[in-house]
């Protein structure tokens, strides 16, 4: 019997490791991510920190292998001189190993991808970028507080594609007043930059952020829920004809290749550490699943690291409805979709199939041979549709 069959979740559906860096020079105004000014702020005793988080792993997981992905996200990681870089990198290897062409994705903003040291960051380990390009209209680079213009997105894009193998776009549509015309022109010159994977996200306002002040005192009216499912709609259509299909929700590719590795093992039930300050991991221990967060604040995790062993404390076991529900939700997100019989094997119950044939009716899932996927219009119910479906 399979490793799979055994355990339906675990680091044999992948195994990675995000490092939260929490550092920004400026905070965005729809972020609600775990971050703070980065002002004069020595890096070197959170990369120290950091290095030590990923040491205390092994000695709670001593069986996994190898890392098929490390993830530098944040927060603003390329505020990061390669040498840091490169100091996490080697103790994650010297920990667990890194795969041979395993992916290590660094996000940037487009500022710094134009003054850093983009061999430097190749050369310590780095082989995709994620650029956090967002728009390229000079107005909503405004509105949504960036600190860079349309020209100096492109230009850092370019500057990317002539160092990395592989390199990610981020967008932010569904701003208040865009109109499908100009969102449409505007994709049209992202397709032109020729990255070969792009993420698109809808401008969702959370509560605590700058704009959801600005939304609670009337100043910003949020697109209507029907106008941003058009949106969506259009977006799909334009990147499908485009050569750059979905094959996740918010993510399009223009290659099995250019997908994210990192991401599709959340997708997929692997396991994944989290080191830095607020970061989130899930790992499988000994057949059960447990669930984790470092301390949110940099001062609190460092002296956590430096006092205790590790960022973060007692992990949390998971039972087995909270497993089958993360599955589900994780698992119909690509558009490979989910094996149903790992949802069941883990909830000790079956699926729903009259719900599922209800949904399928709907033209919202397809089930073909025990796997459930979303279809295109079904991925604007997901969260819906996992909730009505969860044993």
């Amino acid at each position: 019997m399979t490793d799979e069959a055994l355990h339906p979740f675990g680091p044999h559906f992948g195994f990675g490791l995000y490092v939260h860096w929490p550092y920004c020079t400026r905070i965005c105004p729809y972020c609600d991510f775990n971050v703070y000014a980065a002002k004069d702020r020595d890096p070197s005793l959170l990369v120290e920190a950091i290095c030590g988080d990923i040491r205390a792993h092994r000695q709670r997981m001593p069986d996994h292998g190898a890392l098929d992905s490390v993830y530098l996200g944040g927060g603003t990681p390329s505020l990061l001189a390669p040498a840091d870089v490169e100091r996490i990198l080697a103790a994650a290897d010297e920990v667990f190993g890194i795969r041979p062409g395993a992916e290590v994705t660094l996000e940037a903003n487009p500022n710094d991808v134009m003054r850093a040291d983009l061999a430097g960051l190749k050369n310590a380990g780095v082989n995709r970028l994620s650029v956090g390009v967002q728009s390229l209209r000079d107005s909503a680079l405004a509105f949504l507080g960036r600190d860079h213009d349309a020209d100096g997105a492109r230009a850092s894009v370019a500057r990317a594609l002539r160092v990395f193998p592989s390199v990610s776009v981020d967008l932010i549509y569904a701003r208040p007043d865009q109109q499908a015309d100009d969102w449409q022109s505007e994709l049209e010159d992202v397709l032109a930059l020729g990255m070969p994977h792009l993420s698109l996200y809808e401008l969702t306002i959370k509560e605590g952020t700058a704009f959801g002040l600005a939304v609670g005192r009337g100043q910003i009216q949020p697109m209507p829920d029907d106008d941003q499912a058009d949106m969506f709609e259009l977006t799909q259509d334009i990147l499908e004809k485009a050569g750059l299909p979905a094959y996740e929700v918010s993510n399009h590719a223009m290659s099995p290749e250019h997908q994210s590795v990192h991401n599709m093992i959340y997708w997929q039930g692997g396991d994944w550490i989290g080191a830095g300050p607020g970061a989130h991991g899930r790992v499988t221990v000994g057949g059960h699943r447990y669930a984790y967060e470092a301390h949110r604040r940099p001062e609190v995790y460092m002296a956590n690291v430096q006092t205790l062993g590790s960022g973060w404390g007692e992990a949390e076991r998971l039972d087995r409805n909270a497993i089958a529900q993360e599955l589900l939700a994780m698992g119909l997100r690509p558009a490979t979709g989910i094996d149903i019989a790992r949802v069941e094997a883990v909830a000790g119950q079956p699926v729903s199939r009259e719900k599922i044939d209800v949904f399928v009716d709907q033209g919202w899932l397809t089930f073909d041979q025990g796997v459930l996927s979303l279809t295109p219009s079904g991925r604007l119910l997901a969260d819906a549709l996992t909730a009505q479906l969860a044993p």
